[in-house]
């Protein structure tokens, strides 16, 4: 298959760029597999199609403050020839960082992309606010290696100087409003990048709806990450690979799943948790589900609406077929359905 094959034409207006002030006030396209229809519904009326035995997935990952807005200040060392190897370099200017997930125990080195890239070399200092970083290494596909030089907390300092990663498809700065709306009300594990989106249409109300048609609860983690924002490096899908994201469940959610007549995954991130776990995977997940996938623990999917040519939307037209898939999507786009983080869902069953 050609990553092609999973494109559709999107306006730029379909793109939400505010959250509604109501977060369960969304539209719900309806999706049914087995008779290849679909039927506007509107968020609220997700309990109508729980039941008892049935079970939500909610991945209950917290999304930090992840971007970082500063500026370059630090001695910069070049190799200038045999006679003088070394030249002292005084570096300014603007950058942004943005953090990915980190790779020391500690939580101080982390994996992070940067911008401008080709100016931000080994060795370089930055200074966001009072935290200081260097950078240590360059990746594969210019992601780098960025080491804070801090003593206390690293996650409470990156929550007094960071700002909320929006998705960049969202043309606006974040604003402190963001910080509580660009976050599911079930938010617990701190760690995600971005926010598991499907599960922001959620209230207290709702979840308490959900329970009196007889849904269980069951939570995963998993922290959302490079692949999020990553475009397939490839042109062939069974070429591509995704990035490794770090997820947990814990023996009482397996449980709950397990015990589960029906489990409803909220949102992708859920999906591949799941079944990365039924697959044998542990602590980390790659898994890249695209049609043809043999799906063991998912049911019935709750997501909202994705990227063009992206893995989650090749997610999605795996559940649920890729013609009836994009045709939904289409159809979604001529009804003034709002599209992506912000905006509304589709519930497939």
């Amino acid at each position: 298959m050609h990553v092609s094959e999973f494109g559709y034409h999107l306006p730029e207006s379909s793109i939400a760029q505010e959250p509604l002030a109501d977060r369960a006030a969304s539209r719900m396209l309806v999706l049914y597999r087995e008779d290849g229809r679909w039927e506007d519904r509107a968020f609220r009326d997700l309990p109508q199609f729980l039941q008892a035995g049935d079970c939500l997935v909610l991945n209950d990952s917290r999304v930090f403050p992840a971007r970082l807005l500063g500026y370059r200040t630090g001695v910069f060392s070049l190799p200038l020839g045999r006679h003088n190897p070394k030249r002292r370099e005084n570096l300014s200017g603007e950058v942004e960082v943005f953090l990915l997930r980190p790779v020391s125990p500690d939580a101080k080195t982390w994996t992070a992309l940067a911008r401008p890239g080709r100016k931000m070399r080994t060795g370089e200092r930055i200074r966001f606010g009072t935290l200081e970083a260097v950078i240590e290494a360059r990746g594969e596909f210019g992601e780098r290696t960025v080491r804070f030089l801090h003593e206390g907390d690293i996650y409470e300092a990156l929550n007094s100087v960071g700002h909320v990663p929006l998705p960049p498809y969202i043309r606006r700065p974040d604003r402190p409003e963001d910080r509580e709306r660009y976050q599911t009300v079930f938010a617990r594990e701190s760690g995600s990048v971005a926010a598991p989106t499907a599960g922001l249409h959620f209230t207290p109300a709702v979840l308490d709806a959900c329970r009196a048609a007889g849904a269980d609860l069951a939570y995963v983690t998993l922290h959302v990450g490079l692949g999020t924002f990553q475009p397939l490096h490839a042109e062939i899908v069974e070429d591509a690979k995704l990035h490794t994201e770090l997820f947990i469940i814990t023996s009482e959610s397996l449980a709950r799943l397990h015990a589960a007549r029906r489990r409803v995954c909220v949102g992708t991130t859920s999906v591949r948790s799941l079944e990365s776990a039924w697959s044998g995977r542990q602590g980390e997940t790659d898994i890249f589900i695209y049609p043809g996938f043999t799906f063991r623990a998912t049911d019935a999917l709750l997501t909202n609406f994705h990227l063009p040519q992206s893995s989650l939307l090749m997610l999605v037209c795996a559940f649920a077929g890729r013609d009836l898939t994009l045709a939904a999507y289409r159809h979604a786009v001529e009804a003034g359905y709002r599209f992506y983080s912000y905006g509304d869902c589709m519930l497939i069953v």
